[in-house]
């Protein structure tokens, strides 16, 4: 039986977070994609992940890779791919950036994978999910958004810290 194939775009914080809980969990072979100039990055990291595989004791399959046909035939695609807002950046500004960044993923989704389902993690995440939708034309039911959980995991950890408490 096949594995399913899920790709993580974006080989940051988050999206290298998320391969290693796919391939932790073995949900399925992951492919860990990030830009050309980020060649090493996203190799590294999933070398990384691999070598802590036979301590943590999962067998998923993890690749690092900046080519989309690596991609190819994915089941399921979680985007993480943007650039994070900077002090003195807009929301606006941080939109049409991101936006952009989302179209030239959408198209190789598109291209690559055209029946995966795709969760979107981008920021600001109603529009990115938006605009994925748009460019793949994918049925709705295959681009999901996703941030209340790490929004919340991220706002219970501010507010411990700052009181000096447990996150529970």
């Amino acid at each position: 039986m096949r594995r399913a194939k899920i790709t993580i775009v974006g080989a940051g914080n988050v999206g290298a977070t998320c391969a290693h809980w796919c391939a932790a969990a073995e949900l399925g072979d992951v492919v860990l994609l990030d830009i050309p100039r980020t060649e090493d990055m996203p190799r590294g990291k999933a070398l990384d992940l691999m070598q802590a595989s036979p301590i943590m004791g999962f067998d998923s399959n993890i690749v690092g890779t900046t080519d989309y046909a690596d991609t190819a035939d994915s089941d399921v695609i979680v985007v993480t791919a943007g650039l994070p807002r900077k002090p003195g950046m807009s929301r606006d500004d941080l939109l049409a950036t991101n936006a952009k960044i989302v179209t030239s993923v959408a198209e190789e989704i598109k291209a690559t994978s055209p029946n995966a389902v795709i969760i979107v993690v981008s920021n600001p995440l109603d529009a990115m999910v938006q605009q994925m939708f748009k460019v793949t034309g994918f049925e709705p039911a295959k681009v999901i958004g996703q941030a209340g959980v790490l929004d919340t995991a991220r706002y219970r950890t501010f507010l411990a810290m700052e009181l000096g408490v447990s996150v529970e």
